[in-house]
């Protein structure tokens, strides 16, 4: 559904990567790890059509980026849910609508009253429904954003260190969402530092982890 091919990125003349393939085929799992700097982000922005490659292709289900209008890249970024490190929400609205803020900026108004509340249940988050973001945990916050993510039904899910600023506990409970998401069939990009993290989705889900390292992208050893 994604693929980069022989892709390289280039930030204020510096390359960061290069030579870089990877395909997100619909029902894989993929964890990224690599050191602080190494162009995780950056690869992650790739993937959902955030920036374009210096050089090499990247195709957004069959189409590729380089090539695609502005609506183009708009329908193709419907199809992707994304979680951010950062969990940015507008803080003056409740939760519930928070959430459902990519249905409503996609004109789909009519799918919010019979998806959002059992969304809300499945991220253990209908209590909390009405409450404002900054009145959320740290855990809460990570699983209204992966609410968020999903509440289109995309057909991949990148999340970007989702686990970095919770405890374990939640953790472990944001991970059984995800891997819930990919048995229905969803591809799964997360990058993370948490090699604890991956141990318990590979036990859990047949993952492949990659490591960014020396502007280069390899499979990680039997070790995690």
């Amino acid at each position: 559904m994604i693929e980069l091919r022989n892709v390289a990125y280039s930030y204020g003349g510096a390359e960061l990567f290069s030579d870089l393939t990877l395909e997100l085929a619909q029902g894989s799992f993929h964890f990224l790890t690599g050191p602080s700097g190494a162009g995780k982000t950056t690869l992650l922005k790739l993937c959902y059509g955030d920036l374009t490659a210096t050089s090499g292709k990247a195709s957004l289900f069959g189409v590729d980026r380089s090539g695609m209008s502005r609506d183009e890249l708009a329908l193709a970024r419907r199809r992707i849910g994304v979680v951010h490190q950062d969990c940015q929400f507008l803080d003056h609205l409740p939760i519930a609508e928070n959430v459902a803020l990519p249905l409503t900026a996609a004109g789909r108004q009519d799918e919010i009253d019979s998806n959002l509340s059992d969304l809300l249940g499945w991220v253990g988050l209908a209590d909390q429904a009405g409450q404002l973001p900054p009145q959320l945990s740290g855990g809460e916050r990570q699983r209204a954003a992966l609410a968020r993510a999903v509440i289109t039904s995309p057909d991949v899910i990148i999340a970007d260190e989702p686990t970095g600023n919770i405890d374990w506990e939640m953790s472990q409970r944001l991970l059984t969402l995800l891997v819930e998401l990919n048995r229905m069939g969803k591809a799964v990009l997360i990058a993370t530092h948490d090699l604890n993290l991956i141990r318990a989705a590979k036990a859990q889900v047949q993952a492949r982890v990659l490591r960014l390292r020396n502007r280069r992208l390899q499979s990680a050893g039997a070790d995690l």
